[in-house]
């Protein structure tokens, strides 16, 4: 009931956040203090929350619950198919306070937010580039090891 009323009990000491249910505290704090209950057999992967490791275990088995009734796409996580079907509704839950830019994709906009900010993460071990897309870095990336992505199936063309 408490659901339905809006009533929160538990509220958290640290930031305040408030919720109905003690296993949603109990995982908020599990954040916080680094607890990682919840770890992958198949590799080093460990979460907080069970949810993460069923969602990773999918990619594994190569289970697919989510499927767009529009296309032929499947995929493990609800998400991405919430955000796939933004893209056909044309709905942009993301803008940009400074230029209005809106999109679909919160990555999107985080993305465009570091070029106003001048906040580059991704920097090359090799030299001091530095840029706000790992797209970037890895384009980088592949002119130093000579991978070529992009191959002419007509002559020996190849690029990066």
């Amino acid at each position: 009931m408490r659901i339905y009323t809006g009533e929160r009990l538990y509220k958290c000491e640290v930031c305040g956040y408030a919720c109905y249910a003690r296993a949603n505290l109990q995982r908020l704090m599990r954040i916080y203090t680094g607890e990682r209950l919840y770890k992958c057999e198949v590799c080093c992967y460990a979460c907080y929350a069970r949810a993460n490791l069923q969602r990773l275990m999918r990619i594994y088995t190569g289970e697919r619950l989510y499927k767009c009734e529009v296309c032929c796409y499947a995929c493990y996580a609800r998400a991405n198919l919430q955000r796939l079907m933004r893209i056909y509704t044309g709905e942009r839950l993301y803008k940009c306070e400074v230029c209005g830019y809106a999109c679909y994709a919160r990555a999107n906009l985080q993305r465009l937010m570091r070029i106003y900010t001048g906040e580059r993460l991704y920097k090359c071990e090799v030299c001091c580039y530095a840029c706000y897309a790992r797209a970037n870095l890895q384009r980088l990336m592949r002119i130093y090891t000579g991978e070529r992505l992009y191959k002419c199936e007509v002559c020996c063309y190849a690029c990066y």
